[in-house]
């Protein structure tokens, strides 16, 4: 992650210090952000650089291609898709061993995963709006390669950038401060208040396991993963908006969802957001029905699962919370009105949807052996 690296910092305090000195110059948002992303990806690591300029522009001369193409512009559509995804499925094989090539050492994709839905977005955008989605190469560059939102969330929409960018820099001190402040509160989370809960965690997952010790890790570990990513999203959102872009949230009070289809919206909420954007979007010109729902809705979150890694326990914690969602939909209760149910109700909602995503979140430590160590010690009691 770049946040945990000093120099990083210094770079991104060094490109507010540079526009906020420029403000005068109409363009200095857009052209000094780009000399600044690739300026920032060439020093940290060159073969990223040469990845992402490759990757950006070819990706570009399809966006432009989709914007102007009048004959089968399905085809094209679904064609660059499927690139981009054969392209991210092929690192995956490569990162897990499965394909061995001497290439490989030359490719460097940090990001790629986050990014590859960057692309998706905006290939919609010319689909759909055709000439009138053309922007220039100078911002659909930016859009791909914008440093404080290049290794995780939140997940930046491509008509929200483009319309972020052709609004001059202004930043007032108000909004200076608040900035930082977020900054601040990302870093206490992600750097001190997660690196000591990843330390308790590890020392009782390496012990031996009784049931007690394993329901404690699940929701330890569900508040771990809360506080390491929420701080990361805090500290994008604060860059972001001191480089002159409204970064979205990611986090909306997940913790009192009273079921799995508002966890989801409240959650990650710009992934959640992205996929049911476009897949629904098909589906959006006529009612569906709630099996229809639920069948997309299991999709979707299998997707999700597989977004995270081709793996065993991602497709099933993808397929474990596309299920939920689905029967959710087909019983009617997929959303839960707090000022129309009784408190009791409502809480005692959310208090079941904790649990349910509590005992699968442990499958983001990406250790097949920690996490079939704790769900058996759920099997695990003490003798008297």
């Amino acid at each position: 992650m770049f946040y945990f690296n000093i120099y990083s910092m210094m770079g991104l305090a060094g490109m507010i210090a540079a526009l906020l000195l420029t403000r005068l110059w109409k363009d200095n948002k857009r052209i000094l952000l780009l000399l600044f992303n690739c300026g920032f990806l060439l020093v940290f690591n060159y073969k990223l650089f040469l990845f992402y300029a490759a990757y950006t522009v070819l990706n570009y001369l399809g966006y432009s291609l989709l914007c102007r193409v009048t004959f089968a512009r399905l085809a094209w559509f679904i064609g660059f898709i499927a690139a981009n995804i054969g392209i991210v499925s092929l690192t995956r094989f490569m990162e897990y061993g499965w394909l061995e090539h001497p290439i490989a050492n030359l490719i460097v994709t940090i990001g790629l995963v986050y990014n590859v839905l960057k692309v998706i977005d905006a290939y919609y955008f010319a689909y759909f709006f055709r000439r009138d989605g053309q922007v220039p190469a100078l911002d659909y560059a930016n859009f791909i390669l914008f440093i404080p939102t290049f290794t995780s969330g939140p997940i930046l929409r491509f008509r929200d950038f483009i319309a972020d960018s052709k609004k001059p820099y202004t930043v007032d001190s108000a909004l200076i401060e608040s900035s930082v402040k977020r900054i601040i509160l990302g870093l206490f989370k992600a750097v001190v208040v997660a690196f000591y809960m990843r330390t308790v965690f590890d020392y009782i997952a390496g012990q031996e396991l009784l049931f007690y010790h394993s329901i404690f890790l699940l929701f330890w570990f569900y508040l771990l993963i809360y506080v390491d990513f929420s701080g990361y999203s805090d500290i994008a959102i604060g860059f972001g908006r001191l480089l002159g872009y409204q970064i979205p949230e990611n986090f909306k009070k997940p913790f009192l969802s009273p079921s799995m289809t508002q966890f989801w919206r409240n959650w990650h909420a710009s992934l959640g957001d992205w996929f049911r954007e476009h897949i629904f979007m098909f589906f959006s010109r006529k009612a569906i029905s709630k099996w229809t729902g639920a069948y997309l809705s299991l999709l979707i979150m299998t997707l999700i699962g597989l977004w995270h890694g081709y793996t065993w326990p991602y497709f099933l914690y993808g397929l474990y919370h596309g299920g939920l969602m689905a029967l959710e939909n087909l019983f009617g209760l997929s959303l839960v009105n707090k000022k129309k149910s009784s408190k009791t109700y409502y809480y005692f909602r959310v208090v079941c949807t904790q649990i349910l995503v509590a005992i699968s979140v442990i499958v983001y430590s990406g250790n097949i052996d920690i996490v079939m160590k704790i769900y058996k010690g759920l099997l695990s009691f003490p003798s008297f």
